[in-house]
């Protein structure tokens, strides 16, 4: 009897039990009186009966035992009553106790916590996931570096020979810490796997974590923000350069009603009077056109070509595309960074090593897929431009004279490797490679023909004239400066830089017939 006394001292839950009948006998006896009276009435339960009899039979032993036994006593103060608080919600669970001369005595002991799990308040309205992301990005850069440099700052605190028992337990461990990853790429790989994609037009296969439903709803966000950004600044509907920029943007929609995409969307026109040469579709069909763009094409080919590759970004779903793979690149650059910052020695190595880390992310991955996205609008707009009847030998011409513009502005030429764009001259090019299929594909959709002057002949000659003026009036003015006794400046004056309002009207406009449909 008293080894299973002793057996029984050694549990927590016996422990608990002599402290909660001892609290309630002090306390509550009224209480427990009422409550035996309430159980006898109502159940007549044999619960009941083990009560009786486990406080008759087993008290005494228990606490004769618990006043000889220093330790119990010392663990019997230290009992956490709070846990023990009777609530109206209390269960009670039986514990099966078998002596050598009596079968199982249940002993109740209450489990549940006083606490309301039910509550009434409605759930949250979800932000849009993207939203969610863009606020909480930040965040998870700086939670990246606080978890490395916690884990470089908890291995550099222990001591020699625990750092060497850890190594060796991870190398014998090798083989389930492979498993371990090689799982994790197999989980990897399933999840890109179940979210690929086929891009619209082109059939590419792509890789979508963000749902297009999820970004629409963040793209009507951004256009909100750009109405309220140019709400000053809008040109009237009745302007006539909105009336030309919604001309072309219906006609390019109504001539390519085959692409789902393009039919279900609701297309609607924002000219926004600033000089800067920018134009961007958004993915729910938002139209901004800069009047600045305006003035630098040459005509309404250019124009139609121009809206056509911004049109292709959305209906393609660019914006999606972009934001699932950098959220991919920005998980897996965390990952690393954490990484950083747990091996690295020293914080300024730390910081060092996430520069590097994030330039070449940058420059070898995030710059090159983005110039391969406006590589690919380029290819759809051509196409969208072909077949609303355009002449897409404009196409090219377009960015001959972009990068002629900033050649005489004095803007820096960027490398396109540091570029999100491909170069002016790369982007001529591969459109000059594509300009044979654009012109099957117009042919085949009832389009009138094309005049037989090619556009891109003009503004080469244009070209040429145009330098060999310069290097004429260059060469008058060096000489005069010779006669006079004055050093000649490196390059031209200011005055005799030629502009392209002579080339401009050199290509040829946009027959009528295209304009009035």
């Amino acid at each position: 009897m008293e080894l299973i006394c002793v057996r029984l001292l050694r549990n927590k839950h016996l422990y608990s039990l002599q402290a909660y009948r001892s609290y309630w006998q002090q306390h509550f006896g009224t209480f427990i009186h009422q409550h035996k009276a309430c159980i006898l009435q109502k159940t007549k339960a044999p619960s009941l009966g083990y009560l009786h009899g486990t406080s008759g039979s087993l008290s005494q032993p228990f606490q004769q035992q618990l006043r000889t036994d220093a330790v119990c006593q010392q663990q019997r103060r230290t009992v956490c009553l709070t846990q023990l608080t009777p609530c109206p919600g209390a269960r009670s669970r039986l514990l099966a106790v078998r002596t050598p001369h009596q079968s199982a005595a249940p002993l109740f002991v209450p489990v549940t916590p006083c606490i309301r799990t039910f509550h009434t308040s409605g759930p949250l309205r979800a932000l849009p996931a993207p939203l969610v992301w863009l606020v909480l990005k930040p965040l998870q850069k700086l939670l990246a570096i606080i978890l490395g440099r916690t884990i470089r700052k908890w291995w550099v605190a222990l001591p020699a020979n625990r750092q060497e028992l850890l190594r060796q337990a991870a190398w014998r461990r090798r083989w389930h810490l492979a498993a371990g990853g090689v799982a994790l790429m197999m989980l990897l790989s399933l999840f890109f796997l179940t979210h690929l994609d086929e891009s619209p037009v082109t059939g590419r296969t792509r890789l979508l974590v963000v749902s297009q439903e999820n970004f629409a709803e963040l793209a009507k966000l951004i256009s909100e923000g750009y109405m309220e950004e140019f709400k000053d600044s809008l040109v009237s509907p009745e302007d006539p350069r909105h009336k030309v920029v919604e001309t072309v943007v219906k006609h390019l929609a109504q001539r390519n009603l085959d692409i789902e995409e393009v039919a279900g969307t609701s297309w609607s026109v924002h000219v926004v009077d600033s000089p800067t040469i920018n134009a961007f579709v958004l993915p729910n069909g938002k139209v901004f056109v800069f009047t600045g763009m305006l003035e630098a094409v040459a005509d309404i080919h250019q124009l139609t070509f121009v809206l056509a590759h911004e049109m292709a970004h959305a209906l393609i779903g660019h914006g999606a595309e972009e934001a699932s793979m950098s959220h991919v690149v920005d998980f897996l650059s965390l990952i690393l960074l954490a990484a950083i910052w747990a091996v690295c020695p020293g914080d300024s190595v730390a910081v060092l090593g996430q520069w590097i880390q994030g330039k070449l992310v940058e420059f070898m991955f995030s710059r090159p897929y983005s110039r391969k996205l406006e590589a690919e609008a380029d290819q759809v707009g051509l196409q969208l431009a072909a077949k609303a009847c355009a002449d897409v030998r404009a196409g090219p011409v377009f960015w001959q004279q972009m990068e002629i513009s900033d050649q005489l502005s004095g803007e820096p030429t960027v490398p396109e490797w540091l570029s999100t764009h491909p170069s002016h001259r790369n982007r001529a090019n591969q459109l000059d490679r594509l300009v044979p299929e654009a012109l099957e594909l117009r042919a085949g959709c009832d389009c009138p023909a094309l005049p037989s002057t090619d556009p891109r002949a003009v503004f080469s000659k244009s070209v040429r004239l145009l330098l060999d003026s310069v290097k004429v009036k260059s060469k008058e003015g060096v000489q005069k400066e010779v006669k006079e006794g004055r050093k000649a400046p490196a390059l031209a004056p200011q005055g005799t830089q030629p502009q392209l309002a002579g080339v401009v009207g050199a290509t040829p406009s946009l027959p009528q017939a295209l304009v009035s449909k």
